[in-house]
């Protein structure tokens, strides 16, 4: 008989919220409780497609995680980075540039940033195979519970809101879930990242940008809310917005920290362009939470290795597209696989030499090609 206790872990006490009046994005709240029916799903369809078009980020409530589960998954984040020596850290880090993997850790300053400045966050990224590769010591007590979280991510999170997407695009419900099977070859993968403050002679010399504004290379990337403010999208107004840490009574008495989502590459590449991905950056935090460190935990989805990534059969079977027309952004003929575009992303980031192009007056707008696809970078 399985053991009904859980290995003891350091209780992660997250910092306060902010206190400053910050310009926040206003986002769709997509409650997953009223997808259990057909009028509900249609209702939820119409909400997740206008958000996921208009702002590509939107949060998601009653998706069956608790509060408990998600504090402990907090805990459970923070003990690659407090509990792992760096010696052992180094034995598990992952070779991007060679490999195009995240599986591993991504050591801090292993990215620049920009004039001289490398980045000062780390991460620890899990296969949703938790037996893909090793791990820290320290990490392979809690190895069920992280593949539990994976698994309630992708089939209670995931997969709902890929048939919401799929309605919304008036394809089969599963057309989208079909395409990313949990036992299927891939790399979706939890990630648990921690962010460190930065000197102030490199906040000037980024002006306070510590992740360029990019899109995700996946298809749906799911973000639990944290209390430090850094996380800001680009609005269609041109402007930033900051993503507001939701808290307990704004939707019901143990809403802790429900999940984000935003929408990748791979998504706007399935749709045609009907779902954009998401510009969104990573800056430092407001005043009164400047000696924080900054704790985040993900789950960043991608379709099965072999999809190709273009709208295909789907230009043709979707009413929605055959009204307002396909947007490519290379040739079908020519559309990488879901393989080849991480491999190609993940590879590049932070390492590859970028273009600088004018747009508009105060935008730094830079420019890598990718498996022949222009990937642009925002400053």
């Amino acid at each position: 008989m399985p053991s009904l206790t859980v290995p003891p872990a350091p209780r992660y006490i997250s910092p306060p919220p902010t206190r400053e009046k910050l310009d926040y994005a206003d986002l769709a709240i997509i409650d997953l409780s009223k997808a259990l029916d057909a009028e509900g799903r249609a209702e939820l369809a119409v909400q997740a497609a206008e958000a996921m078009k208009t702002q590509g980020f939107f949060y998601v409530v009653n998706h069956g995680y608790t509060s408990a589960q998600t504090e402990r998954m907090f805990d459970i984040a923070d003990i690659p980075f407090s509990g792992v020596s760096d010696g052992e850290k180094f034995s598990y880090s992952g070779k991007m540039k060679e490999t195009g993997s995240y599986q591993g850790y991504k050591p801090r300053q292993y990215w620049h940033i920009d004039n001289g400045v490398h980045d000062q966050l780390e991460h620890y990224n899990i296969n949703r195979d938790v037996t893909k590769r090793q791990h820290p010591e320290a990490v392979r007590p809690f190895l069920p519970e992280i593949e539990a979280f994976a698994r309630h991510n992708h089939f209670n999170v995931l997969h709902p809101i890929l048939r919401l997407l799929a309605r919304g695009l008036e394809l089969p419900e599963d057309a989208l879930v079909n395409l990313h099977g949990f036992e299927s070859v891939g790399e979706t993968y939890v990630r648990f990242m921690k962010y460190y403050p930065r000197s102030e002679a490199e906040e000037l010399k980024t002006n306070n940008v510590w992740l360029k504004g990019h899109t995700d290379f996946g298809t749906i990337t799911v973000l639990y809310s944290q209390p430090v403010a850094a996380l800001q999208i680009l609005a269609r107004d041109g402007k930033w917005k900051w993503i507001r840490h939701v808290e307990n009574a704004l939707v019901r008495s143990d809403f802790l920290s429900d999940p984000v989502i935003n929408a990748g590459d791979a998504l706007e590449f399935l749709s045609g362009g009907y779902y954009k991905a998401t510009i969104h950056r990573v800056v430092q935090p407001p005043a009164d939470q400047h000696t924080y460190t900054r704790l985040g935990l993900f789950y960043f989805c991608m379709t099965d290795d072999v999809v190709q990534l273009s709208p295909g059969p789907f230009a043709s079977e979707s009413a929605v597209l055959q009204r307002v027309g396909v947007v490519r952004r290379c040739a079908d003929a020519d559309a990488p696989s879901m393989e080849q575009w991480r491999r190609g992303r993940t590879s590049a980031y932070g390492k590859s030499d970028l273009k600088k192009v004018a747009e508009g007056e105060e935008s730094k707008v830079e420019e890598e090609v990718i498996n022949g696809v222009v990937v642009r970078h925002y400053n």
